[in-house]
C-alpha cells in the first residue's frame, strides 16, 4: 500500500508504548496517537468526507491539527492547508478553486468563514480549536471505532498546497503519497533520524517545512516530537536541552542569537540544527557556530518538489550553499534553452525525481510550461554548482520575496496597491531585514495632483492581505526606475533601499 499513513502506522506499531508527541502539557504514545487519528478519520467520514475529496483547513497549530492531517491521509482524502494569516477574501479564492467538501476553521473565525464556505459551495464547515474545542473535536470524542487505512496508489493525491504566482493567481501544487514517502525516506537517511531523536517542532503546520519535513521525519523514524504552538526564542531555549534536532527558518536562528542564554551548554544534547525556507546569511551561520559550536545544516526545497538538496550530515557544511542533491533527486543547471551548463556557471535550477509534484491543480497549461520535455521541473530559481558539487542559489527569477520563511509574490501586492485612489503605479520588492531576512517594501508613483497617506494605505492593506504580505514600508517616488525596454528595475530599488531597516 502506498498510502503515506500506512508507513507512519507501521512505524508507530514498532514501539506502541513509546511517547511520540508532547503538546500543551499532554503526551501521546504511538498507540494512542494512531487510535486518535483513527477516530478523527471516522469523524470525517461521518461528516461525509470520502477518498479523493478535498478538506481545506485553516486552524491554529496543535496536536489536534496533526491528528486531523494524519486522518485525512488515512482515509485517502486530499488535505488543503491554508495559512492562518489569510483573510476572508483570500480564503474565498482557495475554497472556490479547491472545491473542498469539508472545511475546518478555528472557532473564533467560524461566523465569517462559514459564510464564505456557503458562498463557495462547501458542503460542511466545522470547527477545531488549538485547545481541543470545536464541533469536530466533539464529534471525534463520540466515535467508537477507528477508520481503517484506505489503500492509495503512489500517484494518488495526498495534499494540495497553494503557492502564489507572479500573475497574482495562487496555484495549487498537487502532491502525491509517493512524492511524500520518497522525500521523507531520503531525508531520514540523509539526516540520520532514529527513534532516539527528539524533535523540537516550532514551525507552522500550514507550510511544507513543518507539515512535511519535520512531521514526516519524526513520525516515520519513531522520534518524539516536542510541539510548540509557535516559535518563541525563550521557550525554545527552555526546551532545547531535551531535544536532539531542531528545524527552523533563518529568523529562528537570528532570534536565538539575540538571547544571552544561548551557549554550548544550552544545546548540549542537540545533534542537528536545520535551516530552510529562506537563505541563511553567512553571518548568522558563523555567529551561531561561534556561540554553540554547531554548524547549521542548510537545505533547499520548495512546495512543488519537497526537499531537493542538503548540506551533509557528516562532512563539510558549506556556508552560503544548500549542499548536494538528495539521493534519488537529479538537479541540473541550464541556460534558457534548457541546455545544461558547466559547473561554475549561473543558470536555471531544474529538478527531476520521485519528489516532484504531479502538476498544478486544474492548470494543465501552466503545468506544461513548467516542465521540460524530458521531465525536469523548472524551479524558477537561479543557481550554480561549485567545483565540489555544492549547489549555490543566486537569486529568484520571478522576484519572489521570502519574509520570515514565507513566500510573497510581488504581483498580488502590486494589484492591491494599484487599486488605491491616487496611486498611478507600484513596484513591490524585498529588502534586507535583521529579523525576517527579507521585508516586503513598495515604491509607488502618484496620479497628477494626488496625495496619499502611506499609513492609511497600509492599514487598508492589512484587511485585504495576510500580514506577512503587507509591505513594511512604502516609498513615494516621482517615477519608477526603468530600463531601455521600459521594464521596472527592481534591482535598483532593492539597492537603493537596502539599508532602510538599519542592516
Amino acid at each position: 500500500m502506498s498510502n503515506l499513513y500506512a508507513s507512519i502506522q507501521a512505524s508507530l506499531a514498532e514501539r506502541p508504548e513509546a511517547t511520540v508527541l508532547e503538546a500543551g502539557g499532554q503526551t501521546w504514545t504511538a498507540q494512542a496517537l494512531d487510535q486518535w487519528v483513527g477516530r478523527y478519520a471516522s469523524a470525517l467520514v461521518e461528516i461525509g468526507l470520502q477518498p479523493g475529496d478535498r478538506i481545506a483547513v485553516q486552524i491554529e497549530k496543535s496536536a489536534a491539527n496533526i491528528a486531523l492531517y494524519l486522518a485525512a491521509l488515512r482515509l485517502g482524502a486530499i488535505y488543503v492547508p491554508l495559512n492562518t494569516a489569510y483573510v476572508e477574501r483570500e480564503i474565498e479564492y482557495f475554497f472556490g478553486d479547491a472545491e473542498p467538501r469539508v472545511c475546518v476553521v478555528a472557532p473564533t473565525r467560524y461566523e465569517n468563514l462559514s459564510a464564505v464556505a456557503r458562498s463557495t459551495g462547501v458542503e460542511h464547515c466545522v470547527t477545531l480549536g488549538a485547545n481541543g474545542e470545536g464541533s469536530l473535536a466533539e464529534l471525534v470524542e463520540r466515535q467508537t471505532r477507528e477508520h481503517e487505512v484506505v489503500a492509495r496508489a503512489a500517484n494518488d493525491l495526498a495534499v494540495i498546497c497553494y503557492t502564489s504566482g507572479t500573475t497574482g493567481r495562487s496555484k495549487g501544487a498537487m502532491i502525491s503519497h509517493g512524492n511524500l514517502v520518497s522525500n521523507a525516506d531520503a531525508l531520514i537517511a540523509a539526516w540520520g533520524f532514529t527513534a532516539d531523536d527528539v524533535l523540537l517542532h516550532a514551525l507552522p503546520l500550514y507550510h511544507i517545512h513543518g507539515l512535511f519535513v519535520a512531521l514526516h521525519c519524526a513520525l516515520l523514524s519513531g522520534a518524539r516530537i516536542l510541539l510548540q504552538p509557535k516559535f518563541d526564542a525563550r521557550a525554545a531555549l527552555e526546551a532545547l536541552p531535551r531535544a536532539t534536532v531542531m528545524m527552523g527558518v533563518p529568523t529562528f536562528y537570528t532570534r536565538l542569537l539575540a538571547e544571552p542564554k544561548l551557549d554550548r551548554e544550552s544545546v548540549r544534547n542537540v545533534r542537528l540544527f536545520v535551516s530552510g525556507s529562506a537563505p541563511l546569511l553567512v553571518d548568522t551561520f558563523e555567529q551561531f557556530e561561534a556561540r554553540t559550536g554547531h554548524r547549521i545544516l542548510e537545505r533547499y526545497g520548495m512546495t512543488e518538489t519537497g526537499m531537493i538538496a542538503s548540506n551533509p550530515l557528516h562532512g563539510e557544511r558549506r556556508a552560503g550553499t544548500v549542499g548536494h542533491p538528495l539521493p534519488g533527486v537529479s538537479v541540473r543547471i541550464t541556460n534558457d534553452a534548457g541546455e545544461p551548463v558547466p559547473n561554475g556557471t549561473i543558470g536555471n535550477v531544474e529538478v527531476k525525481g520521485p519528489n516532484v509534484f504531479q502538476g498544478y491543480w486544474r492548470m494543465p497549461e501552466k503545468t506544461a510550461t513548467e516542465f521540460r520535455a524530458d521531465g525536469y521541473f523548472i524551479t524558477g530559481d537561479l543557481g550554480m554548482f561549485d567545483a565540489d558539487g555544492y549547489l549555490r542559489l543566486i537569486g529568484r527569477a520571478k522576484d519572489l520575496i521570502i519574509s520570515g520563511g514565507l513566500n510573497v509574490y510581488p504581483k498580488e501586492v502590486e494589484e492591491a496597491l494599484d487599486a488605491f485612489p491616487g496611486v498611478a503605479e507600484s513596484a513591490v520588492f524585498g529588502i534586507p531585514h535583521p529579523d525576517f531576512g527579507e521585508a516586503v517594501a513598495a515604491a509607488i508613483t502618484l496620479r497628477p495632483g494626488a496625495t496619499v497617506d502611506p499609513e492609511a494605505i497600509l492599514a487598508t492593506l492589512r484587511t485585504q492581505l495576510a500580514a506577512f504580505k503587507t509591505p513594511k514600508r512604502i516609498f513615494i517616488l516621482d517615477e519608477l526606475p526603468r530600463n531601455a525596454m521600459s521594464k521596472v528595475q527592481k534591482a535598483v530599488l532593492r539597492d537603493r533601499y537596502k539599508d532602510a531597516f538599519g542592516n
